[in-house]
Formats: structure tokens, C-alpha cells, sequence
């Protein structure tokens, strides 16, 4: 796969950068990451610019975020619970309603970089929510410029190794976010448990 995301990025460079940060806030499964990755080792071979591939891939982020945000705020609680209808995302919809509802614009901010597999559904819940807009796309803004910015970074520093990275990071996510669900879980249990009297 590492293949075809390296001849894409050299073939369409920003576009394809673009449309993957675009539909990956939108729930397609697209290896995002590793496009990103592809397009720093590019810009550090001085096949791309670093400014056309950072504005390509924060604008359509953002564009992807709020396209989200949309459809959660015309459809409501219908989207939510038809993308919850599957156990495994009724689970990530959960802690992405409890990172709004504890944390606001932060929790839209750091659902962008740190706990980026959540972000697609905190942009469906910040729209169901009635979160005013421009609260939401103010943090938006800021928590993908952090993404691309990180992303871009690495694979312009590690470009020798986009294999191994990619693999790396993905793994890093995945047990941030399992430890995010579990910490979550873990509070909400103690809060139910009723102390003895």
C-alpha cells in the first residue's frame, strides 16, 4: 500500500492530499496519515512545496471538519444514531459526546491531532449539539493546523522510514484512544457505584 499512497502523492501531490484530508473527516476509511507522511518526504526531496501542501491539506481539513459539523447540525440526532446502530462506533460516539460535554472547544481541538479517531464524530456531535459555529471552527482551525503541522513534520524528518512511522503512529492511536474509552468507562463506574452506608 505504501506503493501506490508514494506514486499518488508524487503524481497529484496537494490535490490527492487534499481530497484524502477532506474525506477522512467524513468517516472514509483513507490512510490519511500516511499520505501526510508521503508528502513530507516529498517536500524534503524538494519535489513539493511545503506551503501548497500544508494550506492543501489544513483547508480541506477544515473544510471536512465543518462539512461534519453540517450534516450533524441538519440531521441531528438521526445521524448520530443511525452511525451508532454498530456497537463499535456507539462506543466512540459515546466518548465523543462525553469529550464535548466535559471539555467544550477543547475537546474539538484535541479530537483534531491527539485523539484524531475520534474527530470525525466529534464533528457529528458538535453539529447535533447546537455548538455555536464559530466556537467550533475556531478550535477546528487550530487543532488541524497542529495535525498537518505534525504530520508534515515527521514526514519530511523521517521520510526514510514512512513504512515503520506509519505503522508506528498507527498503533499510538489506536492505544490512545482505547485508553481514552477506558478511562472514561472507568469514571463513568465509579460514579455509578453507590458507597455503602
Amino acid at each position: 500500500m505504501t506503493e501506490t499512497v508514494l506514486s499518488l502523492v508524487s503524481a497529484y501531490g496537494a490535490l490527492i492530499v487534499a481530497i484524502c484530508a477532506f474525506l477522512s473527516c467524513l468517516l472514509v476509511p483513507i490512510p490519511t496519515s500516511l499520505v501526510m507522511l508521503s508528502a513530507g518526504a516529498f517536500v524534503a526531496a524538494g519535489d513539493l512545496t511545503f506551503a501548497a501542501i500544508w494550506m492543501a491539506a489544513w483547508g480541506a481539513a477544515v473544510l471536512g471538519d465543518n462539512t461534519g459539523f453540517l450534516i450533524g447540525r441538519t440531521g441531528g440526532a438521526r445521524v448520530i444514531a443511525r452511525l451508532a446502530r454498530a456497537p463499535s462506533r456507539a462506543k466512540v460516539i459515546a466518548r465523543a459526546e462525553a469529550s464535548l460535554a466535559g471539555y467544550d472547544g477543547l475537546g474539538v481541538f484535541f479530537s483534531t491531532w491527539l485523539f484524531a479517531p475520534l474527530g470525525p464524530y466529534v464533528n457529528f456531535v458538535a453539529g447535533s449539539i447546537r455548538m455555536p459555529w464559530a466556537r467550533y471552527a475556531v478550535f477546528d482551525m487550530a487543532g488541524e493546523a497542529i495535525w498537518v503541522s505534525f504530520y508534515l513534520g515527521l514526514g519530511y524528518a523521517f521520510g526514510d522510514h514512512i513504512d515503520d512511522l506509519s505503522m508506528l503512529l498507527g498503533n499510538a492511536s489506536g492505544f490512545l484512544v482505547a485508553g481514552l474509552i477506558t478511562v472514561a468507562l472507568g469514571f463513568a463506574l465509579i460514579g455509578r457505584i453507590k458507597p455503602a452506608k
